[in-house]
């Protein structure tokens, strides 16, 4: 592959991998990372996808890499990243995401989780992954993995952590509005939007009465505070959907114990309502976060959050099909998950192309100069 400017290849920036196998392999470990991802961008889905694959394209793969011995079986593909060193892999594939990505300043990254719900095992539960998701970008910066749902909290700082997070705006669920986290994101140099929803009762209610006031007494409270207010309609289906988003700087009526959250300078509250004919529903959600109060720039924040759902999961669920690969052998379906987000966001970064993933999937599988193209040869 050739080295764009500023850019590593996947051969750099996968090449410190650390081979799991004790004796020399007749099957180099770059050599098999790099088949197994040319077999995925076409759709293998399995470890004898990826050896059938790569069998059927060797004379084309061969342009490229020596493959001396040919195409692993698919035995050997499962044992090894079975025991590849996940954590490893997932650094590798961070760093290579920010050699493309090296400056993230006014990017929204969304942080929530996934299970992978094809890798359970008997009397084990299927693995979490915890991913930062570039909005803008329409790219997956990063990935960690959790025990199970539960323990997203302690995972998720480690991906400010380990993102080049300055200057970017952070957007997570209500799992991850905690106040280490609120705390690790502006010392990465970067703003918070934080879901505050019923896991933490007590400070939803103050800030429901709060911002509630504020709405019925905006005359009243302009003069205390700054407030802010943004509101956007739109219509299409049958249904007509307002959402108007009200920010405040007022703190003081929330009484926080023993002290603010890190870095707090506003709290939020986004009001949609949806009309499908006579039927109109209203949902209020709030949110606290270290961004002034504008609600215009921080609905966008919020908005954009979504991204990662719609354009993430379930594009890796409907175009990869996440869920039903059952590689799950120790490591392997954590390892086969960052296969699946290298290969999205190798086709993203096709910007000439305008089809759907699914079609260039399709377009991957019959044109090799495609192929080729995509994977950076």
């Amino acid at each position: 592959m050739e080295e764009e400017q500023g850019i590593l290849s996947i051969e750099q920036a996968f090449g410190d991998l650390r081979d799991p196998r004790s004796r020399t392999p007749a099957h180099n470990l770059s050599e098999m990372l790099v088949v197994a991802l040319c077999a995925i961008l076409p759709g293998a889905d399995s470890w004898l996808g990826i050896q059938v694959w790569g069998e059927t394209k060797l004379d084309w793969l061969r342009r490229h890499i020596p493959l001396v011995h040919g195409i692993p079986s698919h035995d050997t593909f499962g044992r090894v990243f079975a025991a590849l060193n996940s954590r490893q892999f997932e650094a590798c594939f961070i760093r290579w995401m920010s050699t493309l990505c090296p400056a993230l300043a006014g990017q929204i990254v969304a942080i929530d989780g996934k299970t992978v719900r094809g890798s359970h095992q008997r009397g084990e539960r299927a693995i979490h992954l915890v991913s930062a998701y570039g909005s803008g970008l329409g790219a997956v910066l990063g990935q960690v993995r959790t025990a199970d749902r539960s323990n997203g909290i302690t995972a998720i700082p480690e991906l400010p952590d380990a993102l080049l997070l300055r200057g970017a705006i952070v957007t997570i669920d209500a799992m991850g509005c905690q106040r280490n986290i609120a705390t690790r994101i502006p010392e990465a140099g970067a703003h918070y939007v934080l879901a505050v929803k019923g896991n933490l009762p007590t400070l939803l209610a103050r800030m429901r009465t709060a911002l509630e006031a504020v709405d019925r007494f905006h005359d009243g409270y302009r003069k205390l505070a700054t407030v802010s207010e943004h509101c956007e309609v739109e219509k299409g289906h049958g249904r007509i959907e307002t959402r108007r988003c009200l920010a405040t700087d007022i703190l003081a009526d929330l009484q926080f114990e023993p002290e603010p959250w890190p870095g707090m300078r506003s709290i939020v509250m986004i009001e949609s309502t949806r009309e499908i004919g006579d039927n109109v529903a209203t949902e209020r959600r709030f949110y606290v976060s270290s961004l002034p109060p504008n609600a215009t720039h921080i609905a966008h924040a919020v908005r954009a959050h979504w991204a990662i759902e719609n354009s993430s999961h379930w594009v890796l669920d409907m175009t990869f099909g996440e869920d039903q690969c059952r590689a799950r052998i120790d490591n392997a379906s954590q390892n086969f998950a960052i296969l699946r987000r290298i290969a999205m966001n190798l086709f993203r970064r096709d910007t000439q192309t305008k089809n759907s993933l699914k079609l260039r999937r399709l377009k991957a599988a019959s044109c090799d100069r495609y192929r080729a193209q995509i994977i950076g040869w």
